[in-house]
């Protein structure tokens, strides 16, 4: 058991099983109304054993922390606690959950949500207000009372639903169905509820083994993104800045809170709105016409990129996003640029850019480096080229 931090400044307890290969997607996952019992860590185990960090929150501990409660002997004692729970600070103590993943070792910084009986219902929720990498819902009760919420969610969905449950009714399954179209839903037409329960009184081992299968192949194929794909993304988001020059080409290639940091002169922008505006008015316009990247080296981990590259141009038109407020110069520049640029499933999620402004600075004559510690092109040259003489100590 570990201590995760709520939103709201509160600390509750969550069963961690790390992966079996020591690092991986993470998957936060949300328990039925019998708190975080064995059941729930046998759960997390069967995810971690598959190179998951699987993380199961007390989503109780407002009320009576700590719970593990019995399906058989406790079911009115469960059924009382449901009924008492706010449901909208379990979706946030689900999300403050995923954000203790998100930043934990063994996990690679993806994270999806997958939960059981109300569980089932807090993913559906949290798919929709948090932006969770993926979710999935067993059982789908009581999602058709939150279908408002429903043109929310941006993640890859999956819901398995028991054709014999009688709290997903046939008219709430169809509800749910119709509502949710880029969803993939599964029906287990002869399965009831918490089929995939073990040692429950509806386990269907077929149907819990085919629905777990497909929990799995959903959760790979959402959460695992192969360091081709990256590369192929980042590629297409330089060819619409810098070929194409389109703004919302550009923007196709990045999730909705995206965010671009020009780390030495702090502009760019949070949001698809602030970036729209960015890009439009302060960056693809404001690009020299002979600008070049030259690849100098690059890195790919599990879902992010980091290319160093030196990035030339003639200083013809001002640069908004890079020398806000200076008029052009004419002078050429060649300055060693690094993008550590981070995805989220099939998108880019940030861009964090580095670049010596004290060197690009020097080569438009706007500071003197003859008795300062800083160097002009000098820089690209070393960076291309290790052997570079370094200048005597002045």
């Amino acid at each position: 058991m570990v201590p995760v931090r709520s939103f709201d400044g509160g600390e509750f307890s969550a069963y961690l099983a790390l992966p079996t290969g020591g690092r991986g997607p993470g998957l936060v996952v949300l328990q039925e109304i019998f708190g975080v019992n064995a059941n729930m860590r046998a759960v997390c185990d069967w995810f971690a054993a598959r190179g998951f960090a699987a993380l199961c929150p007390d989503l109780f501990w407002r009320m009576e922390p700590n719970l593990e409660l019995s399906p058989d002997r406790d079911f009115d004692r469960a059924l009382a606690l449901l009924n008492k729970l706010d449901q909208a600070q379990a979706v946030d103590d689900a999300a403050a959950a995923m954000a203790y993943l998100r930043g934990h070792a063994s996990c690679t910084g993806r994270v999806g949500v997958v939960g059981y009986c109300l569980g089932g219902r807090l993913a559906y929720l949290v798919s929709a207000r948090h932006k969770p990498d993926a979710a999935i819902g067993y059982y789908g009760i009581m999602i058709e009372g939150a279908l408002d919420e429903a043109n929310r969610i941006t993640c890859p969905l999956m819901l398995h639903i028991a054709g014999m449950d009688k709290y997903c009714p046939p008219l709430a399954r169809e509800q749910i169905i119709a509502a949710l179209p880029n969803a993939t839903i599964h029906v287990y037409p002869n399965s009831d509820h918490a089929f995939a329960r073990k040692g429950g009184m509806h386990y269907d081992l077929q149907a819990a083994e085919l629905a777990n299968l497909r929990t799995i192949e959903f959760l790979l194929r959402t959460l695992m993104v192969k360091p081709h794909s990256i590369e192929a993304i980042w590629a297409e988001h330089i060819q619409h800045e810098f070929s194409t020059r389109s703004t919302e080409d550009t923007l196709a290639t990045m999730v909705e809170d995206a965010y671009v940091n020009h780390i030495p002169v702090l502009t760019g922008g949070v949001g698809k709105t602030q970036l729209r505006e960015f890009y439009s008015k302060h960056f693809i316009p404001k690009m020299p016409p002979d600008t070049t990247l030259t690849p100098i080296s690059r890195t790919i981990g599990d879902e992010q990129i980091v290319d160093e590259m030196i990035f030339r141009f003639t200083h013809s038109i001002e640069m908004d996003w890079m020398l806000p407020g200076v008029a052009p110069t004419g002078k050429r520049v060649e300055v060693p640029l690094v993008a550590i640029v981070r995805l989220r499933g099939d998108k880019l999620a940030h861009e964090h850019i580095y670049w010596d402004q004290a060197s690009v600075l020097v080569q438009l004559g706007l500071i003197d480096s003859t008795n300062l510690p800083v160097a002009g092109v000098e820089t690209a040259r070393k960076a291309e080229n290790p052997n570079y003489p370094s200048p005597p100590s002045k």
